[in-house]
């Protein structure tokens, strides 16, 4: 069991983002095509934050104190064994497989792999300030993911001595590339990071400064970083989706952009304020396409969308193709309602939900927080509506 020690950094609590359609149906499938330079050993990180897992069993990790991301080549590419059960009190047996005390150990992150239904989950513990992968089997045993062997590459995040960066919020595989969001020390503080496929060990990414409408704020903003997002492609161009605090979805052009240049977003809708989003991901369901999205709401006390700070919708991707009523006019989520406007829907299956990854089209893994308990978490499979 290997830990791995750090110094302790800002991490939005994002869950790690699924793939766009376009990336599920046309990734690579093998190893050699998603990394290069492979090294064996321990890869010697300094924190554990986001996570995704993509095709060929290969773990994304970012690790924002070591201003990089790791691609772990784990083995793991199936058979499909799906959960059999819920698992309850998800914390205390975290806890129990790093053999630390209840209550000192808390989830950052958690992906999913589809090939094989387990689940990781990032962690973090406070004694020692240590940083470990927890697997969950099937059959709900507790793993940790031995990194002191591991196969693996590492790619920087651009930086220097002026320049440093401060978080991670998000890392996905897209078509052509590994996305990464998070923010640094500059004045465009809001970053996407670019980060070509084969990840070739040694290398730095590409870097492009956001700038976008917030909806609820009234105002263009360059320093607020993207929380969670999708790769995603329309008409043939390449896209990231992207959501914020507070909360708007926008989504950012990639094609033919150079390294350092700036990205203005264009927000299509707007989910509502006091909201920090988590995890997103898309599904189809009778030829419509739909993206998910569960947020953490810190203005529960002032006002509760429901029974839960955790809550969810749904929203048709046909607003992604909206062209005029986007950024001051972007449609904006009926926060008195569980629907509305047409194409936006509140998900009761998410009430509750601090993390959620997709398993397949029909089925999505929960981690849910009981009767609203932070310390109290369930893991389940819950079906897409």
């Amino acid at each position: 069991m290997t830990l791995v020690p750090a110094l302790l950094s800002a991490v939005a609590l994002a869950a790690a983002p699924g793939m766009a359609r376009a990336a599920e149906k046309e990734a690579p499938r093998k190893v050699e095509d998603l990394l290069s330079g492979i090294q064996q050993g321990d890869p010697g990180l300094k924190s554990i934050g986001r996570i995704s897992m993509g095709p060929a069993g290969v773990l994304l990790i970012a690790d924002h104190a070591g201003a990089s991301i790791v691609g772990i080549s784990t083995g793991d590419t199936g058979p499909l064994r799906r959960l059999e059960q819920p698992v309850e009190d998800v914390l205390d047996k975290v806890a129990g497989v790093l053999g630390a005390e209840p209550g000192t150990v808390s989830i950052v992150d958690m992906a999913v792999n589809p090939a094989s239904g387990k689940v990781y989950f990032s962690t973090h513990r406070k004694e020692g300030n240590q940083y470990a992968i927890v697997t969950v089997a099937a059959d709900g045993n507790f793993d940790v993911l031995d990194l002191s062997d591991a196969n693996y590459v590492r790619v920087a995040l651009p930086g220097g001595e002026q320049t440093k960066v401060r978080n991670v919020s998000g890392v996905s595989f897209a078509e052509d590339r590994v996305l990464a969001a998070g923010q640094n020390n500059e004045e465009f503080s809001s970053k996407i990071f670019s980060l070509p496929l084969p990840l070739k060990h040694g290398d730095t990414a590409s870097a492009w400064s956001t700038e976008t409408y917030h909806v609820a704020h009234g105002r263009w903003e360059t320093r607020a970083p993207i929380q969670s997002f999708i790769p995603y492609q329309e008409k043939g161009e390449n896209f990231l989706v992207g959501s914020f605090a507070c909360t708007p979805i926008a989504k950012f052009p990639l094609d033919d952009i150079e390294a350092g240049a700036k990205v203005q977003g264009t927000s299509v809708v707007e989910l509502g304020s006091g909201n920090r989003p988590l995890d997103m991901f898309t599904y189809t369901r009778d030829g419509k396409e739909w993206l998910v999205t569960n947020t953490y709401r810190f203005h529960f006390k002032k006002n509760k969308y429901g029974p839960s700070k955790w809550w969810g919708v749904r929203v048709s991707m046909d607003y992604l193709a909206e062209q005029e009523k986007v950024n001051e006019e972007a449609a904006r989520r009926d926060v008195k309602q569980k629907a509305g406007p047409n194409g936006i829907e509140v998900l009761e299956a998410l009430s509750g939900a601090m993390e959620v990854g997709k398993l397949s089209n029909d089925d999505m893994v929960v981690l849910r927080a009981v009767n609203d308990d932070e310390q109290k978490l369930r893991l389940e499979i819950a079906p897409l509506p």
